[in-house]
C-alpha cells in the first residue's frame, strides 16, 4: 500500500510540475541571454587602424570604398531597466472604421 501511495504521490507531483510549468509559458526563459539593457560584447567595439602597406607593394584602390557619413541625429532618450526591451513590438491595435452611412 505504501508503495502504491508513494507512487500516486510523485505522479501527482509531476503533473503539478507540468500544469505549473504549462501555465508559466516561456516567461522564465526571455532573460536567459541577459536583458536587452545589459552591455553586450558589440557595444564596446572600437575601430582600428587603417591598413599599412609594405613598401614595395601597390596600395589597394580605395575610390569606391563604402563611406560611413556622420550621424549628427541626437541621441534617444535613455531608457530605464523597467522599459520594456526595443526589440519587442509596439503593442498594435487596429481601429475599428465606422460602418458606411446609407
Amino acid at each position: 500500500m505504501s508503495t502504491s501511495f508513494s507512487t500516486s504521490y510523485r505522479l501527482a507531483l509531476l503533473g503539478l510540475l507540468v500544469v505549473a510549468t504549462g501555465l508559466s509559458g516561456c516567461q522564465h526563459l526571455r532573460n536567459l541571454g541577459g536583458s536587452c539593457h545589459d552591455t553586450k560584447p558589440y557595444m564596446k567595439a572600437t575601430s582600428i587602424a587603417p591598413l599599412k602597406i609594405p613598401p614595395g607593394l601597390d596600395t589597394p584602390d580605395s575610390s569606391n570604398a563604402l563611406k560611413i557619413p556622420a550621424l549628427n541625429t541626437p541621441e534617444p532618450p535613455p531608457r530605464g531597466k523597467k522599459d520594456p526591451c526595443l526589440d519587442a513590438p509596439p503593442p498594435f491595435n487596429v481601429p475599428k472604421k465606422p460602418p458606411p452611412q446609407a
